[in-house]
């Protein structure tokens, strides 16, 4: 009696070690997409970030560092469009401008966790939902009246995690994005006050507002104990 008595309570630690194990097992990588919408600010809008919304679809790949860190590589397709005669200043000789254009865009980004994200291990405090504030370094491209043009931007900003499941991620991040350009809204109001701008001092900015789904794949450590 004490033989069986011991082997059932080895058998249930070997059970509650293995799933205690699985618990703990997290992912190198997540890969997923979003869809969400854009705003535009610049000579053909000066107010209003969400005066004429438009549309963005998204392709994300991140390497988890650690709960607290996430390293992304995004790639962006979306639509930006404004309307100057919506506005209350008067270009000269009462001219109004309006465009629309769709852009390409390629970005690097650092993701900060306020909390420790992730399932399980609760030793390290994890917790399935995390707001974040994020920062990089991105590419546009564009097009507007057969002129095209490609410019760096810095996007920054903030967003929310949630794990829906162990490996399943839903996440709505919104960015404003710095371009080193004043040709994004089109070639006719890159200077329509008669005053040059800089490189660095320029009046075009977009906005992206991203829904996002992603997947973790890839175990940090499939054959042994150790986590790196």
């Amino acid at each position: 009696m004490n033989r069986l008595t011991a082997l059932s309570i080895a058998s249930l630690y070997i059970l509650f070690e293995t799933l205690d194990m699985k618990a703990q097992e997290d992912y190198r990588f997540d890969f997923g997409g979003g869809i969400g919408m854009t705003g535009y600010l610049g000579d053909a809008n000066t107010a209003n970030l969400w005066q004429h919304p438009s549309w963005d679809v998204e392709v994300l790949f991140r390497y988890i560092a650690t709960p607290r860190w996430n390293f992304k590589t995004n790639f962006y397709v979306g639509g930006l469009s404004g309307n100057s005669a919506d506005m209350t200043n008067v270009f000269p000789d009462n001219n109004s401008y309006k465009f629309s254009t769709t852009f390409y865009e390629l970005g690097e980004m650092a993701e900060f966790h306020f909390f420790n994200y992730g399932m399980g291990e609760t030793y390290r405090h994890l917790k399935r939902f995390t707001p974040y504030i994020t920062g990089g370094l991105g590419l546009t491209a564009w097009s507007v009246s057969g002129h095209g043009g490609v410019a760096f931007t810095i996007p920054l900003g903030l967003g929310v995690k949630f794990k829906l499941r162990e490996r399943l991620n839903l996440g709505l991040e919104f960015l404003m994005k710095k371009t080193f350009t004043d040709r994004l809204d089109g070639p006719d109001l890159a200077d329509p006050f008669g005053i040059k701008s800089s490189f660095m001092k320029n009046t075009d900015w977009y906005s992206t507002l991203t829904f996002t789904i992603s997947y973790e794949f890839s175990k940090r450590c499939a054959t042994c104990n150790y986590k790196d």
